[in-house]
């Protein structure tokens, strides 16, 4: 199985299983000389860990961050880093019955059909287990990123329809990790939390939409024509496995508009260019304008729903009707906004390196 690496200069590879007997990422490239340890990666893990809240998988899991390697005496030396999390409350009994019977919206048909033999203990490497490597991998970027002023936000807008009321930043920082949904609007974070609980009792599930803004991003990050930043945000927020779709800036929305209302005036702020607007989010000819970089995703409902659904018996080959048990999240949005994050800081080290905003060697 290849695709398991991302990245150009900044490269991660993730690793493991959601039964297996743990799960991590190498990183390599990273330059030699940041403090950094593992209280920094358990942050972020946290915020992304299982069993959080009672809108969350009840599975309970510490994911406690161990490095292995790469960092000497507070420091990184240069050397690939290696982190693992181990997996503590693994129970694969429901997932005995559904060895033969994919199930509807997961990848566990699509393995089956390219690979002949898979996993199947709770989707096994297509599980979004996976992604605590992709968030502790993008602690260690946020590192990087703070040491040059840029901050990285995710929120919640939309939950099962519920859409959140315009914020600010200040709202942002405040609001999101104040309550289980990470909406920075109070009152519609209630909303959400309440229709969360509704489809969880009626044993379905709500999809929604993320948006993550980064703040300090200079002009000029980016590689034309192919390597544009907007196409490599793309690309890391696509290989996120519920993710369905992107939009930057006024997205889908351009669609609809004149080009005298997407145009994005261009000004003097403080004897420099600047947009006074900012539908272009961030990004003009695939680089940075110096503008926050402003991305939303769409995610889709979790696939694991405990309603019957038709699915196929492989081993006999005839078609079979199926209810997922086990422990599942009933709306993946909250707690994919770390994992968003993350792949955004990912992109962003890896492609300031490439232009020389970030030094590849020691940074003292």
């Amino acid at each position: 199985m290849s695709g398991n690496t991302f990245g150009t200069l900044f490269r991660i590879t993730t690793w493991g299983e959601s039964h297996g007997a743990a799960i991590g990422v190498v990183i390599d490239g990273c330059p030699a000389g940041i403090a950094l340890g593992e209280a920094d990666i358990q942050k972020e893990l946290d915020r992304r860990r299982p069993g959080q809240s009672d809108i969350t998988t009840p599975r309970k899991e510490e994911d406690k961050a161990e490095i292995l390697s790469g960092v000497f005496s507070g420091k990184t030396t240069g050397a690939p880093i290696s982190i693992m999390v181990r997996n503590r409350d693994v129970d694969s009994s429901k997932y005995e019955e559904l060895r033969s019977t994919p199930r509807p919206g997961h990848a566990d048909l699509t393995y089956e059909l390219k690979y002949g033999f898979r996993d199947w203990r709770g989707g096994g490497r297509s599980s979004a287990r996976e992604t605590a490597g992709r968030v502790a991998a993008g602690a260690v970027a946020k590192k990087i990123l703070a040491a040059h002023r840029i901050e990285i936000l995710g929120h919640v807008v939309e939950l099962g329809g519920i859409r959140a009321k315009s914020v600010n930043i200040g709202d942002i920082r405040e609001n999101t990790e104040k309550n289980p949904v990470r909406c920075a609007d109070p009152d519609a974070a209630l909303k959400m939390y309440a229709m969360i609980q509704a489809e969880r009792s009626e044993g379905d599930s709500a999809g929604g939409i993320v948006e993550i803004i980064s703040l300090g991003v200079p002009a000029g990050v980016g590689e034309p024509v192919f390597d544009k930043l907007s196409a490599e945000l793309a690309r890391g927020l696509m290989s996120i496995g519920a993710v369905k779709g992107i939009e930057i800036g006024a997205g889908f929305s351009s669609a609809v508009m004149r080009g005298s209302q997407m145009n994005d005036p261009i000004i003097l702020r403080d004897g420099k260019p600047g947009m006074l607007t900012n539908n272009a989010g961030g990004i003009l000819g695939g680089i940075s304008t110096g503008e926050p970089i402003v991305c939303r995703i769409a995610v889709k409902p979790t696939p694991s729903i405990s309603k019957e659904q038709c699915t196929v018996d492989l081993s006999k080959m005839d078609e079979a009707k199926i209810k997922i048990r086990g422990r599942h999240d009933p709306s993946i949005p909250p707690r994919i906004v770390p994992v968003a994050e993350a792949m955004v800081a990912l992109v962003l080290v890896d492609m300031m390196m490439r232009g020389g905003f970030i030094k590849t060697s020691a940074v003292g």
